[in-house]
């Protein structure tokens, strides 16, 4: 394996003023959640939604992903908050514990609301593709998904990302089952991020085989190939 060399553009800090800073990654996160939120009143049109209902619902499946994580992180670490709870919380905590529990209050959410799963996950879909461009962006300028040979593997991420986002418009555009460009889009995404992972400097292992991001994206073609083929009556 060929050593990982620094990306030669690294700006972890936007800017420093004494003992305030601001990340660049978080900046372009933030960015990237308020326009996948603008967007979604977009789509909410093309998937036949009322777009203040897909709107609400996505700024609660964001608040819930920060509070569920950073309250499990709390409990994980109370000791240590209690000494540096300012250095605690500017610990990135997003884990699959926390988006599992996210996942279940925004099903929860969306029953309670009446918006029906398959053309709420048709809705944001593009959504989701637009902030995972934006958290690339965020990555490359923090240097934090190096490639192999120097390869700037977060700018091709961010590419991918992009065009996924274009093609999961024009699909939503098009009369389709509900369901079917959220199953398109997860394949899409699953393929690109599988496909990358070669370029990349290789993560922690899964079962000896697979490191654990190949894994999600193998899980992701799966959920997204049942989800075209299947789309399950119950998930209406």
């Amino acid at each position: 394996m060929f050593p990982p060399r620094q990306p030669t553009l690294v700006h972890p800090i936007l800017f420093h003023v004494g003992n305030i800073y601001l990340p660049t990654f978080g900046l372009l996160a933030a960015v990237g959640l308020l326009c996948a939120l603008l967007l979604s009143e977009r789509t909410a049109k093309l998937a036949d939604i009322d777009p203040p209902k897909l709107w609400n619902a996505g700024l609660f499946a964001v608040i819930a992903a920060f509070v569920f994580s950073r309250a499990l992180l709390l409990a994980q670490h109370w000791r240590s908050f209690r000494e540096f709870p300012l250095l605690l919380l500017a610990v990135p905590s997003l884990t699959a514990s926390g988006l599992l529990l996210t996942l279940i209050a925004v099903f929860l959410c969306l029953w309670l609301k009446r918006i029906p799963l398959r053309r709420a996950l048709d809705a944001w879909a593009p959504c989701a593709t637009l902030a995972w461009a934006f958290l690339a962006l965020g990555h490359f300028a923090e240097g934090s998904d190096p490639g192999l040979r120097g390869r700037p593997v977060a700018l091709y991420a961010a590419a991918v990302a992009a065009l996924i986002t274009i093609a999961s418009l024009a699909q939503l555009r098009r009369p389709r089952p509900p369901g079917e460009t959220a199953g398109l889009t997860l394949i899409a995404a699953g393929v690109g991020q599988f496909l990358l992972s070669f370029i990349r400097v290789p993560g922690v292992k899964f079962a000896g085989v697979l490191d654990v991001l190949q894994g999600v994206a193998l899980a992701m073609i799966v959920a997204g190939a049942a989800l075209v083929v299947t789309i399950p009556a119950i998930l209406e």
